[in-house]
């Protein structure tokens, strides 16, 4: 297990880093812990607007979550979801309801917006 902590970005080099290469980190270490980190609140997972599209964002540990839980979100809890139960209903759930995925926002930046079978894609490559 000291091997993985060893190949695990930097949360600062993550956040410095652009949409693309922050999407290839969230790739990387979701697969590798097998869950996503979400916002939620009593309403359920939050949702952003972005590119037009309304998403949920997600973040590859719970740290970087953490860093979005401010303002508005501050009362949100940090969630994990299972990649296996990502799988089996998020993806279904959010093409059903013309969602989007915000892959990985920072602060002052939403991150990529992809499509739920795009993001699934990602993941599986």
């Amino acid at each position: 297990m000291n091997n993985d902590k060893q190949h695990s970005p930097d949360l600062n080099d993550m956040l410095a880093a652009q949409p693309q290469q922050r999407a290839q980190f969230f790739d990387r270490l979701v697969n590798q812990y097998q869950q996503i980190w979400i916002l939620c609140d009593d309403d359920g997972a939050v949702m952003l607007t972005s590119e037009e599209e309304d998403c949920i964002p997600v973040w590859p540990t719970k740290e970087a979550a953490e860093l979005w839980r401010n303002d508005e979100w501050q009362s949100c809890e940090i969630m994990p979801i299972k990649l296996t139960d990502w799988y089996a209903r998020w993806t279904v759930g959010m093409q059903e309801d013309d969602l989007c995925v915000a892959v990985f926002p920072v602060p002052g930046e939403d991150g990529m917006v992809l499509l739920p079978e795009e993001f699934e894609a990602l993941l599986k490559h």
